[in-house]
């Protein structure tokens, strides 16, 4: 797909801004759903290896789950993609705003890993601070969930807190460390706002909160979102390249510790009437203008890599 004329300038004027390389030791992902990715030509002419994948804490529970992650973690085994795993509240519609306890969530974890050896790297709770998910109000029991991921898996690597940049993180997070008992080694951020508004301002207030590494977990450009959000921009095509843009431009090189970057999502859900769709390519598999931004960034990085 071509830039528009009008895209293009605007890009350029990013551009401008801050002419600044990536780290060469930066890593590039996407999250993404469905095991389709694997065998995507677009995707595959990346060269990348590394998504996310967002699961029930109680997947194993739940027959319909399992199919899926069999499908995706046996996908992603064969053309040899590393899957970070984040555990989120469950998909049985009775149990959305339950917390387990840190021994059902224990017990939960060992199941996984001991059906999917494969995953390696977790994230204890997606998005956890948002109040969608059970643990809005409860970074402690969050930081509890952390606990036994890291004890359960010493030599993972565990995302600790995995937030969205929105006005309780700060609060949250500082709550979060004070019951963590394990030192937290990773943090994940979905810097959305940031991204869509064109702003550095909650990506900057987690790096001075915390310590350690910084893994924008989701990030990316809307090109749809629900009717009623908050957030104030119009989504578009031309808006989610110019997004994806801001984020190598302006946030990744806001601190070396920012280490990986995965972009979500790959593409949008089969459902015309969803209210969430930031996809690189469309529900055909085109690649949008943000895919061909994303691509520049990607030769960059590789470029970077290459020894001279």
């Amino acid at each position: 797909m071509r830039f528009s004329l009008g895209l293009l300038l605007a890009l350029l004027g990013l551009a401008l801004v801050v002419p600044t390389a990536p780290a060469a030791t930066r890593v590039l992902g996407v999250g993404e759903q469905g095991s389709k990715l694997f065998s995507d030509s677009a995707w595959l002419s990346l060269g990348l290896r590394d998504v996310r994948l967002v699961v029930s804490w109680d997947a194993v529970r739940n027959p319909f789950e399992i199919g899926e992650i069999d499908a995706y973690m046996a996908a992603a085994q064969a053309t040899n993609a590393r899957v970070l795993v984040a555990f989120g509240r469950s998909r049985v519609s009775s149990k959305r705003r339950i917390l387990p306890t840190p021994s059902r969530y224990r017990s939960a974890v060992r199941a996984f890993q001991r059906r999917w050896p494969y995953a390696n790297s977790f994230t204890a709770w997606n998005e956890a601070n948002h109040c969608s998910q059970p643990t809005c109000n409860q970074p402690a029991r969050a930081a509890a969930y952390f606990d036994v991921v890291r004890s359960e898996c010493p030599r993972c690597k565990v995302v600790a807190a995995d937030v969205l940049d929105i006005p309780n993180m700060v609060s949250w997070l500082r709550r979060f460390r004070r019951a963590a008992r394990h030192r937290p080694r990773i943090w994940g951020l979905h810097n959305y706002l940031d991204s869509n508004r064109f702003s550095t301002k909650g990506t900057r207030a987690l790096l001075r909160t915390v310590s350690g590494e910084v893994w924008f977990t989701e990030t990316g450009g809307l090109v749809k979102r629900a009717p009623r959000s908050v957030i104030r921009f119009r989504p578009s095509l031309t808006h989610a390249a110019r997004a994806t843009e801001w984020v190598f431009r302006r946030l990744v090189p806001l601190s070396p510790r920012v280490r990986r970057v995965y972009l979500y999502q790959w593409r949008p859900g089969s459902d015309a009437e969803a209210v969430w769709d930031s996809g690189l390519v469309d529900r055909d598999g085109r690649p949008r203008p943000a895919y061909d931004v994303f691509r520049t960034w990607v030769i960059r990085f590789a470029r970077k890599r290459r020894p001279t």
